[in-house]
Parts: structure tokens; C-alpha cells; sequence
């Protein structure tokens, strides 16, 4: 194991973190994506910093294969773009790169600094950008160059123990963004990491400030759960420590009255998560069927007219999942097929928009993006024709 310094305000050297070589992090190299390290080739020809962290480490050092797999360094983003031709620069306020190659999109972050908390959006330094990941486990760092792992805050033996540990402050973590609750929760339940008292009792006494979160915020926090092959288990730990009610509040509230749809929202649950584990290439819609399934089965008169049935229905579905705003045509998919299946004629919608899961959660990115091709600057105003009178503020 090697050891990596850093100097204090002296200028005395202190130990900042270790580095975990081949042979002791065991990450198999052939489980990362090739282009990500291409990505980090590329910048460190140039004189960067690359390495992969968050998530994509955390599962390689357990033996996952990562899905995605994030980039950060000192480039700015700006740099970035420079260096890479099939990028965007998407974000106004916490400005990131997307890199492009065929569909996959690899994220490309800058170390972000301390100066104003854990969720300013000033540059900094790799000591301080570790101090700005939510748990040990997320704030590791790998360098796919020299195999190593570049840990400051024990995340390695945290794994290890299989316990979930916070990096920031208890008194701040979640007051600064809630939705980290949501991730505690998730990370606990799929690395079967246990969740320490006092991370308990903060989570618990927290809860309610997931209460002003934006609606499209706790979409896609539901749409990762709905993705994560463990829904089952994540939804029943969001119901142990109060967080399913600001989720799905209409499901939260009838799981907690009717032990029958309780016991059926489990199995569909478990369903889902058995077509995640089959890696089955599923579009939103029938992912969402986990959730209204028993709402549809337990409201519906199967006897009704079918087209009048589908109306009412569909609309006691949409409310149900609010604060959840799902694409209309994805949610309508569900509607039709939780009714088809309890023996309705109706036909499928056609996905014509072709939309899945992953496009909708970046479609607000996406609206800030200028279109591909263009430069990311404001476009130039149309020339005026010869003789004509300048356009004005007044005009």
C-alpha cells in the first residue's frame, strides 16, 4: 500500500490518503468500459488529471460491472470540450461535460471546491473535491493507467465492513441536498452495507425536507429505483424511515392501511426486479406497471365499457403517482396493460416517440444543450439587409 501526501498550512507534509495498488484493490480492468479509459488517456496526454469515481469504482471494487462510468479531473469544462470534439457542455450553474461516443455518454466533471459548502459550484482540487461525495464508498478514486485506487477517506475498508458511512458532516449532509437520503437508502440496500445509528437517526429526523424537492427531481430519483434491480428492497427501507410518503404518497398511504395491497405492490415490485436481473431491454412504461398495477386492479370494474373504464382509470393513475411526472405516453403504455391483463380489449399505444427512461431524466439537461454542431454560444443575429433599418429594443 502506498501513502499520498499532501502539505498543511505550514507547509508540513501530512498523509492525505492511500493508494491501493493491482493486487490489493482487485478491480478487474477488463470489467471498465475501454472508452472511459480512452477519455483519461486523452487527458492526461495533455497534462490533466483523469480518473473514474463515484459509483463505477464502488461497484468494480465489490466485483460489479459498472453501468456508468464517470470521469473527473482538473480540466475545466471549458478544456474539456477543446479537447474532446464529440462533447457538449450541458448545466448553467453546475457546468459538467457529456462525451459522446455512439450512444453512450460518458460524464466528465471538474474537481469542485470547498469555498462555498458541499454544494457551491466554484473549481478546486481533488482534496477538496473528495471532501464534496456524500459517502466513503462514492469517494473513491481509480486510476485505470497505474491500476490504482486513490482513497482519503476510507472508503476501501468501509466496503470491507460492508457499513455506509458519511462524508460530510451529519448536521449538513442532508439539510444540503435531501435527495441524499433517497441515495443512502439505495447504496445500503445494493452493496448490503449496513446503515450506522447515527446515519439512522439522521435519516429519520431528516425526512420531511424531502417535502420541497422538485417534482422532476423525484422522478428521476423513482426512474433509477424502478432501474436498479432492487426496487423491492429500496422501497421498503424508503417506507422504514418515512420517505416513501413524499415518493408516492398515494402508495405509501395505502400500503400503510390495506396489509392485501401492501403485500401485492411487494410482488410487483419483486417482478420488476426479476426482469432487471434477466437484463431485459424494458421502455419506462412497463417498468411503471409496478406501480399503479394494484391501484388499476383494485379500482377498475372489469365489467365497465373499456374505453370509459381506461379514461377514469388512467386519470386515478396519473394522480397516484404524482409527484412523479412520467412522460404521458409511457404512463398511458401501463395503464393499458395492467387493464389488458385483467381482461379489458383495449389496444397497445404505439411508441411512436420512441422515448425511454433514460432520454426523459435528461431531457432537462437537454433543453439547456445547444443543438449538436453548434458552437454552445448565443447564435449570431440575423444580417440585416442592405438599407434596411436597424432592429432596436423599441422595435
Amino acid at each position: 500500500m502506498l501513502t499520498r501526501y499532501s502539505s498543511d498550512s505550514r507547509g508540513r507534509a501530512v498523509r492525505a490518503a492511500l493508494v491501493y495498488t493491482k493486487n490489493e484493490h482487485g478491480i478487474n480492468k477488463a470489467h471498465i468500459d475501454p472508452e472511459a479509459i480512452r477519455i483519461i488517456h486523452h487527458l492526461r496526454y495533455h497534462g490533466f488529471d483523469g480518473y473514474i469515481v463515484g459509483g463505477a469504482v464502488r461497484d468494480l471494487v465489490i466485483g460489479k460491472t459498472p453501468k456508468d462510468f464517470d470521469i473527473v479531473t482538473n480540466a475545466e469544462p471549458t478544456k474539456i470540450k477543446r479537447l474532446f470534439r464529440n462533447s457538449r457542455i450541458i448545466g448553467k450553474r453546475f457546468r459538467l461535460v457529456h462525451i459522446f461516443f455512439g450512444p453512450k455518454i460518458f460524464e466528465v466533471s471538474t474537481f469542485r471546491s470547498l469555498a462555498d459548502g458541499t454544494i457551491g459550484n466554484s473549481f478546486g482540487t481533488i482534496d477538496e473535491d473528495v471532501q464534496r461525495r456524500d459517502f466513503t464508498m462514492n469517494a473513491l478514486y481509480y486510476d485505470p493507467i497505474k491500476e490504482q485506487v486513490v482513497d482519503y477517506v476510507g472508503g476501501i475498508k468501509d466496503l470491507k465492513k460492508r457499513v455506509l458511512q458519511p462524508v460530510i458532516p451529519l448536521k449538513t449532509i442532508f439539510k444540503d441536498d435531501p435527495v441524499r437520503m433517497l441515495r443512502a437508502i439505495k447504496y445500503a440496500v445494493s452493496t448490503g452495507c449496513r446503515i450506522p445509528f447515527g446515519l439512522h437517526r439522521a435519516l429519520k429526523k431528516s425526512a420531511p425536507l424531502l417535502q420541497p424537492i422538485s417534482p422532476s427531481r423525484l422522478t428521476e430519483e423513482i426512474i433509477k429505483i424502478l432501474n436498479s434491480g432492487r426496487s423491492r428492497g429500496i422501497v421498503a427501507e424508503a417506507l422504514k424511515y418515512d420517505l416513501y410518503m413524499y415518493l408516492q404518497p398515494g402508495a405509501a398511504s395505502l400500503i400503510d392501511e390495506n396489509r392485501a395491497f401492501a403485500e401485492a405492490y411487494a410482488k410487483s415490485l419483486e417482478e420488476l426486479d426479476a426482469m432487471a436481473a434477466g437484463d431485459e431491454e424494458t421502455r419506462l412504461g412497463r417498468k411503471l406497471v409496478a406501480l399503479v398495477r394494484d391501484l388499476v386492479n383494485l379500482i377498475t370494474d372489469w365489467k365497465g365499457n373499456p374505453s370509459e373504464e381506461y379514461n377514469r382509470v388512467y386519470n386515478e393513475c396519473r394522480r397516484f403517482v404524482m409527484p412523479m411526472n412520467p412522460p404521458r405516453i409511457e404512463l398511458e403504455y401501463a395503464v393499458r396493460l395492467c387493464l389488458k391483463e385483467g381482461g379489458l380489449n383495449l389496444r397497445m399505444p404505439r411508441n411512436r416517440e420512441k422515448r425511454n427512461e433514460e432520454q426523459f431524466v435528461a431531457q432537462e439537461a437537454e433543453a439547456k444543450l445547444p443543438s449538436p454542431g453548434s458552437s454552445g454560444r448565443p447564435s449570431r443575429r440575423r444580417r440585416r439587409r442592405r438599407g434596411s433599418p436597424p432592429i432596436s429594443a423599441s422595435n
